[in-house]
C-alpha cells in the first residue's frame, strides 16, 4: 500500500471512531419548563363602615360651649326680633327723615271682635315708609282690643274702618310726625296726639325705647295705647314707687323713673 493511500485510511479511521464517539456521549437531560411567575396578588381593602353624621353641634377650638351657647341664644333671639317687627309691619332698620307728607288710610275694614258697645278706629299710614300697612293695622286693632287695653275701662271694644273714626292711629315719619305734633316740640323723636289723632313716629315705631330694651313689641303697645289715652283725655302720670309697673299715661319713652315697663291701662 502506497504511504499517501495508506494516510488516508488511517484518516477515515480516526474520523469513525470520533463520530462513534460522539454517538456514544449521553444525551443532555431536558431542562424543566418554567411557568411564568403569577402576577403578585395586592389584599383588598376591608370594605369601611358607614357612619351616621353627628348631630352634636360643632364647637371650634378655642370657644367654650358656654359661649357657644350664647351665640346660640343671640341668634334665636335675633330671629325672634326679626319675626316680631315684620308682625308689626317693620320690614327692617331703615328710618327715612321724611315720605310723602300724604297719609293714606289703610284700606278695608275689621269688626269689633265682641258684641256690645263699639269705637271706630281708622289706621292712616305716610307714603313713601317702608312699612307693610295692613300689618301695622292689624297690630293696631289688635293692641286696642286686648282685654288689658282700653276697652275694658270703655265697656267697649274696637272696630276699624278707613272711613270716618272715632280714633284715628298715624304713622309718619319723623318730619311729618314734627309737624302734624306742633306746637308741641317732638323733634320728630316722641310721639303726641293731635286731636282725635294718635301720631306715632316712624323712628320709634322702628326702635323703640332704651328702657324696653329688646322687648319692641311691648313698647309698641305702649305707644299705642299712650297715645289713645290722650284722645280718651287722659294725662300725664308719674312712676308711683319704684319697682312697680308703669301706668300706661307715664312719659316711658322718656324714662321710668324707676318703675317697671309695662305697656297696659288695665295691667
Amino acid at each position: 500500500m502506497t504511504p499517501d493511500r495508506t494516510g488516508r485510511w488511517r484518516r477515515g479511521l480516526l474520523g469513525v471512531a470520533a463520530l462513534a464517539a460522539l454517538l456514544a456521549m449521553p444525551s443532555p437531560a431536558p431542562r424543566p419548563v418554567v411557568p411564568p411567575a403569577a402576577a403578585a396578588t395586592v389584599p383588598s381593602a376591608a370594605p369601611t363602615a358607614l357612619v351616621a353624621p353627628s348631630t352634636a353641634p360643632i364647637i371650634p377650638t378655642g370657644i367654650s360651649a358656654a359661649e357657644t351657647e350664647a351665640a346660640a341664644r343671640a341668634e334665636a333671639d335675633a330671629v325672634a326680633e326679626a319675626a316680631a317687627d315684620r308682625r308689626a309691619g317693620v320690614p327692617g332698620a331703615a328710618v327715612p327723615a321724611a315720605g310723602t307728607g300724604i297719609l293714606v288710610a289703610v284700606p278695608g275694614a275689621a269688626p269689633a271682635p265682641a258684641p256690645g258697645p263699639s269705637r271706630t278706629v281708622r289706621v292712616e299710614v305716610e307714603g313713601g315708609l317702608p312699612v307693610d300697612a295692613p300689618a301695622f293695622a292689624e297690630f293696631v286693632t289688635a293692641t286696642l282690643n286686648d282685654p288689658r287695653g282700653w276697652g275694658q275701662g270703655l265697656g267697649a271694644t274696637f272696630a276699624r274702618t278707613d272711613g270716618a273714626a272715632d280714633v284715628v292711629v298715624v304713622l309718619a315719619s319723623p318730619r311729618t310726625s314734627e309737624e302734624l305734633c306742633r306746637p308741641l316740640v317732638t323733634e320728630g323723636i316722641v310721639s303726641c296726639r293731635a286731636g282725635n289723632r294718635a301720631v306715632i313716629t316712624y323712628m320709634r315705631w322702628v326702635a323703640g325705647a332704651p328702657d324696653y330694651g329688646r322687648d319692641r313689641t311691648g313698647y309698641r303697645q305702649y305707644v299705642i295705647n299712650h297715645e289713645v289715652g290722650h284722645v280718651f283725655g287722659n294725662v300725664h302720670v308719674n312712676c308711683p314707687g319704684p319697682g312697680r309697673p308703669a301706668p300706661v299715661m307715664q312719659q316711658q319713652t322718656l324714662g321710668l323713673q324707676g318703675c317697671a315697663p309695662n305697656p297696659w291701662p288695665y295691667p
